[in-house]
């Protein structure tokens, strides 16, 4: 019985210190950039060009962060960056208080992106092979459930703080709440074993799809990334841009994260029940209309709701997306979980980039909207064609 419970005390701490990873390297790192937009742009004379290269060169660091997981096979090693990860997550956030100079920022979201990479895919691997080892359900939805709660953070961070401290003070005070918050990260995550049999003494095998599927599902990610980087980098300027909505963009934000974070569980659920394709294909077509309501009105209601869907569909797809990738290579998952994000950061380098030249040059963020959300209908198409890619495979198996 203590040895039961001893057990289940391990595994919510594990669980534990990927959730609050999360809402260190992506709710803080990387979040509190698009809440803390809006008051660099008016305090700090940040433009809609230079803001959306920002948001860019963050991918960048991202990225070569996915890269970094693709390539690193060494478990100890990945312990290490993602604990490398957590000292830089607070780093780089409390250092763009120190300049408003755009190159040294433009240092700072690299490495910040960096960091995001290390709380979304390295923990994520480690805590996937964790569960697998000791016999666990190997679902993410707790650990990505983070994500929403970080979104949350940020959100009510910076409502708290607008009117009553400057951007550069407020960079300083999520800094020091990230600083609180990698303590548990980092105590809760146990080292990693080496060896490749589990816990029971089974020995761990990797079960890799077919190629044509796995081009599919790079495909399809990569659409996912274009889809979810609009919103998630320009969400709260957009908002405010409208004249009936100033001052409601930290509200309608925090509503994302507020979805986000039980969908993730749910969606475990979902795939469960209808299984993982079906899941997905829910996901992207929910993702769609979050993503376009905004351009079509502008009635607080309206992007609400919005918000909503957005938040209970992106975070979805990549908690989904990354626990298949994990189940397909139990003994290096982040392996594969670093591979398709490639595909998806590579998306997210361009997008905000584009939307910023188009926000700069007399468009509207609306455009960029519009391309996000035909992209995501690409995404949804990819998945009916995997759907029937398994089919066939799976008859060519049976004759």
């Amino acid at each position: 019985m203590n040895s039961a419970n001893s057990d289940n005390t391990q595994h919510l701490k594990v669980l534990g210190s990927g959730l609050l990873g999360l809402i260190l390297t992506i709710g803080i790192a990387r979040f509190c950039y698009t809440t803390l937009l809006p008051a660099m742009q008016i305090q700090a004379g940040l433009s809609d060009l230079a803001g959306g290269y920002l948001a860019t060169i963050n991918y960048i660091g991202y990225m070569c962060g996915a890269l970094l997981a693709a390539t690193v096979g060494n478990l100890k090693t990945k312990d290490f960056l993602y604990r490398a990860g957590l000292i830089t997550a607070v780093i780089t956030t409390a250092a763009m208080a120190l300049s408003d100079n755009i190159w040294f920022w433009a240092v700072l979201r690299f490495f910040s992106g960096l960091s995001s990479a290390s709380g979304m895919l390295i923990s994520a691997g480690l805590i996937m092979n964790w569960l697998i080892r000791h016999g666990h359900r190997t679902e993410l939805g707790i650990h990505y459930a983070g994500a929403g709660l970080g979104i949350i953070v940020s959100g009510i961070a910076a409502e708290l703080m607008i009117g009553h401290l400057d951007w550069r003070e407020q960079w300083l005070a999520v800094g020091l709440l990230g600083s609180l918050i990698a303590i548990p990260a980092w105590r809760w995550l146990p080292r990693p074993e080496n060896g490749l049999q589990t816990a029971s003494g089974q020995q761990l095998k990797d079960n890799p799809p077919s190629r044509r599927w796995m081009l599919l599902l790079g495909a399809m990610y990569f659409c996912a990334g274009y889809a979810y980087v609009v919103s998630a980098t320009f969400l709260v300027a957009i908002v405010e841009a409208q004249p009936g909505l100033q001052g409601d963009g930290q509200i309608v934000w925090i509503f994302v994260g507020l979805s986000a974070t039980p969908a993730v569980i749910l969606w475990d659920r979902v795939a469960r029940k209808l299984g993982e394709l079906n899941a997905l294909l829910i996901a992207f077509l929910i993702q769609i209309v979050g993503i376009i309501l905004p351009a079509l009105n502008d009635n607080f209601w309206v992007v609400l709701t919005s918000a909503v869907l957005y938040g209970g569909s992106f975070i979805a797809i990549v908690s989904l997306v990354l626990a298949m990738a994990g189940r397909f290579y139990p003994t290096k998952p982040a392996k594969l979980m670093g591979k398709l994000t490639l595909l998806y950061g590579i998306a997210q380098i361009g997008a905000p980039a584009i939307a910023g030249i188009i926000a700069d040059n007399g468009g509207s963020y609306a455009d960029s909207l519009y391309i996000a959300a035909a992209i995501s209908v690409l995404g949804a198409i990819m998945i009916l064609v995997m759907q029937a890619t398994k089919r066939r495979e799976l008859a060519l198996t049976q004759n």
